[in-house]
């Protein structure tokens, strides 16, 4: 299989997903339960995803490295309460400062 064809594969599953939480009927959706779960998912996708990317190396190996520390300057910055824009200018300078200073 090509890389074009996975490619359109993924696109048409995609979309029938999509398609199919329309699907869905409104009593199914309604529940307190379900509201919670799905207001919630995304955050914890989204943690989980920066935990990857932050400290998983090579071959799925756990790295201390820049990434790792501009990540936790992000949240005590974001603990402060800083605007999110300098959260994020802040944390790329940091993380470009320590792997110009040859760590990470």
């Amino acid at each position: 299989m090509s890389l074009w064809v996975a490619v359109l594969i993924a696109s048409l599953l995609s979309v029938a997903v999509k398609l199919a939480g329309y699907l869905v009927p409104e009593s199914v959706m309604a529940g307190e339960r379900t509201r919670r779960v799905t207001t919630l998912l995304p955050v914890a996708l989204l943690a989980a995803l920066v935990v990857v990317q932050s400290v998983t190396g090579d071959a799925g190996a756990i790295v201390v490295d820049a990434r790792l520390v501009a990540v936790a300057a992000a949240v005590v910055l974001l603990l402060l309460r800083a605007n999110f824009l300098v959260v994020v200018l802040a944390a790329g300078a940091l993380a470009a400062l320590l792997r110009a200073l040859g760590w990470g």
